[in-house]
């Protein structure tokens, strides 16, 4: 079942530094590296043919830049240094291979510094990569220069689309976070307000029958102290989330308090009009839970059956199980349809994930999603009870 997930803000931290996960590194080695065997290999030991006591030195500097692409994400202001010291190498001993081939290796760790490394970096590093455009002029005239420089300069636009295209992801998932919070604190802000006007009615009648009928004001004295704790655990949620500024001319709304899993049938049966096949099972008893955790184990299945019906290809059964097991609530959502890009559970992909993490990190638990290795797609939570209310 899901730990507690790490928070949106850390992940995107990682990324705006430039760091990749492990597969990304691999994947980004092997396709590079593959590319530089492919071009420049070939073209050293089709030039190579005529010179065949340089030829083994070319190969093995070939295979250099190769290896050294595998730390291109990590250090690509080294690895660019590096495979263009052996480009220059192999260009040397075999002037046959054009110098925009022989640098193939440079290209492509300027395309990645660009896309992970500050602005300032790039381009100084654009600027070190045009230094040897005299050279080529010199080896292929104009058409030699202009194709060196139109591919230098591609390799590093390609890096600044790459890094522009992460920060708009970066940005959209944090607006998403930022909306998600504000609207998880209004539907705090009604369950607080709820519970509060339900106590000023206990009192009341409390004070009225206090003479008369003490027993009864007792009880609805103990009612007025359940709900008191409740209230007060929910606003201990409220001001996680809110800030100074975040319900600034929102006083006056009146808003109904939010569903909790009292309604999963009604949410069910609106999904089951669709077509689509629900089953919905529990176990424990869910009527005590906080009002917080109720709210967000509600608006998680929610999410979650709402992702079936947009995302999950060929889907026609979802199971939705609830299991309130003392300390934490399980919230269960399984589908039976095939993964599609939109279900991605990479950074960014998506407000609904975003949203569903987010909505269990604030009351204190975990949430995971992603597809099953027999098919279909889950989305699993745990929500702790202690300490919420």
């Amino acid at each position: 079942m899901a730990r507690t997930s790490r928070q949106p803000d850390d992940s995107l931290a990682d990324e705006a530094r430039g760091e990749l996960s492990p597969r990304v590194e691999r994947a980004l080695w092997w396709g590079t590296a593959g590319l530089v065997l492919g071009v420049l290999g070939t073209s050293v030991l089709v030039a190579g043919t005529e010179h065949g006591r340089r030829l083994p030195v070319a190969v093995a500097l070939v295979l250099a830049q190769a290896c050294a692409l595998r730390w291109q994400a990590r250090a690509p202001v080294a690895v660019l240094a590096a495979n263009a010291a052996t480009g220059l190498a192999v260009w040397a001993l075999l002037p046959a291979v054009t110098l925009t081939g022989a640098l193939l290796a440079a290209q492509s760790a300027l395309c990645v510094l660009s896309a992970t490394r500050p602005r300032r970096v790039s381009v100084r590093a654009l600027v070190a990569m045009c230094l040897p455009a005299p050279l080529a002029f010199g080896a292929g005239g104009v058409a030699g220069l202009t194709v060196y420089l139109l591919t230098v300069v591609l390799g590093w636009t390609a890096g600044q689309w790459r890094r522009a295209q992460q920060a708009r992801t970066r940005a959209e998932t944090r607006r998403a976070v930022v909306e998600e919070r504000a609207r998880i604190a209004r539907e705090v802000h009604d369950v607080v307000a709820h519970t509060l006007s339900v106590m000023v009615v206990q009192a009341g009648a409390a004070d009225d029958v206090f003479t008369q009928r003490p027993d009864q004001a007792r009880q609805a004295l103990r009612a007025i102290e359940t709900g008191a704790r409740s209230a007060l655990g929910e606003l201990r949620l409220l001001l996680r989330v809110f800030g100074p500024e975040a319900e600034e001319g929102r006083a006056g709304e009146q808003r109904e308090p939010g569903p909790s899993l009292a309604g999963l049938d009604e949410l069910a049966d609106t999904v089951r009009a669709t077509g689509m096949t629900v089953h919905v099972h529990r176990e424990g008893a869910t009527d005590g839970l906080p009002a917080a955790v109720d709210l967000a184990a509600y608006r998680i299945v929610q999410e979650a059956l709402t992702n079936t019906l947009r995302h999950a290809a060929g889907a026609t059964e979802v199971s939705v199980r609830v299991t309130a097991e003392g300390e934490c609530v399980r919230v269960t959502v399984v589908d039976n349809g095939r993964t599609t890009q939109g279900r991605s559970v990479s950074a960014g992909a998506g407000r609904g994930l975003v949203g569903m993490k987010e909505r269990a990190r604030l009351v204190g638990g975990g949430l995971r999603a992603g597809p099953l290795p027999q098919g279909g797609f889950e989305v699993a939570a745990r929500l702790p009870v202690e300490g919420v209310s």
